[in-house]
Formats: C-alpha cells, sequence, structure tokens
C-alpha cells in the first residue's frame, strides 16, 4: 500500500480529483495518509477532512524563521512515514533538505507543457494568462518527479489541451484542470502505487 501526503495551498481541486480516483478503483493500492497546508483557509483542508483523511496545517508564519517551518514541515512528514509526497497546488518553495531525503519520491502537478510557461513565478492563472498573452495554440499539464530546481524534475506525464478562441485564463484553467491535470496526476499516483512507474 502507497502511504501518500498531498501538500497544498488552496481550494484542493486536484486533491480532490486524487480522492475521487481512489474512490472510483481509478488510484489503486493507495492511503492518503495526510493532507498538508501551508495556509490555514485553504478550502483543501475542508476537503481533506469531509473525506476522513487528516488536515494539518503548517504555516511560515508560525515560526520565526524559515529554517524553523522547514525542521517543522519535515518532522510533520516524517511522522506519517509516507512512500509520496504529491505536490497538487503547493505554493510553498520545498526545502533542499526535504527533497534530498524524499529524492524520487516527490511528484508535481504544473499547468502547462514544460517547458512552456514553467519556473519561478509561473503558477496558477499566471500560467494561463502568459499562454493566451503568447498566443499559443495548445498548452496542457505535466505531472513531474520534483528535484532541486523550479519545474525541472524529470517529466512522468504531459497531456495537450488546445487553446479555444475567447478564452479567457480562468475558462482555459479549467478546462487544463478537467481535460489534463485531474487525468495525469491520478494517472501517475496509480502507476507509481502498482509498480509501473519509479
Amino acid at each position: 500500500m502507497l502511504r501518500v501526503a498531498v501538500l497544498v495551498s488552496g481550494g484542493g481541486t486536484n486533491l480532490q480529483a486524487i480522492i475521487d480516483a481512489i474512490d472510483v478503483g481509478k488510484i489503486t493500492n493507495t492511503e492518503l495518509e495526510v493532507v498538508i497546508s501551508n495556509n490555514k483557509n485553504a478550502y483543501a483542508l475542508e476537503r481533506a477532512k469531509k473525506a476522513g483523511i487528516d488536515a494539518v496545517c503548517v504555516s511560515p508564519k508560525d515560526f520565526e524563521n524559515r529554517e524553523l517551518f522547514n525542521e517543522a514541515l519535515i518532522a510533520k512528514i516524517d511522522e506519517y512515514k509516507v512512500d509520496l509526497i504529491v505536490l497538487a497546488g503547493c505554493l510553498v518553495v520545498l526545502p533542499e533538505t526535504l527533497i534530498k531525503k524524499y529524492e524520487g519520491k516527490i511528484i508535481n502537478i504544473h499547468p502547462s507543457l514544460i517547458p512552456a510557461f514553467c519556473g519561478t513565478g509561473f503558477y496558477g492563472l499566471k500560467v494561463h494568462e502568459a499562454a493566451l498573452e503568447r498566443g499559443v495554440k495548445v498548452t496542457g499539464a505535466t505531472c513531474h518527479f520534483v528535484d532541486a530546481g523550479t519545474d525541472t524534475g524529470p517529466i512522468i506525464y504531459q497531456k495537450v489541451v488546445e487553446v479555444l478562441p475567447g478564452d479567457t485564463p480562468s475558462v482555459l484553467q479549467q478546462r487544463v484542470m478537467e481535460q489534463a491535470e485531474w487525468v495525469i496526476l491520478p494517472q501517475a499516483i496509480d502507476d507509481i502505487a502498482n509498480g509501473r512507474l519509479n
């Protein structure tokens, strides 16, 4: 059984996609142990509670400095003895010590076809705004392993989504989530849980 921690910062739509995929058997051999947010007001924590998953806030605002926050975050993850950390809309820069400790065991979902529109400053609606500004015909999402860089780890899956005339950043964001993110993130977790990906 793959023991998973999900790190979130906001609404938790990708978290919900994971919960739903487990419920219908699209993700097997997997247990969501904990959902951790850096934001105590993140709706993702409510989603976790409704699903019977431990919901924890570890906020940088509660610590004197970043080092103490990093230590607390790592300690909280360690407490659950997880096999995989899933970043599902997590806007915290992970400490290098965490990335090294869980090397090859952290995955992220990014709302573009990496290497397009990725790296520092590209997250959420900003990605879709940039895609529309540059007039791209297709966009999509990428699921990748996390390394010390920003959106630079090995790619697991990518899924293309068409950009349509009249798209706004929010309309495009919704389509990318529905057609790509909510498909490839559960697929990657299931493949890791069942030994098809390592």
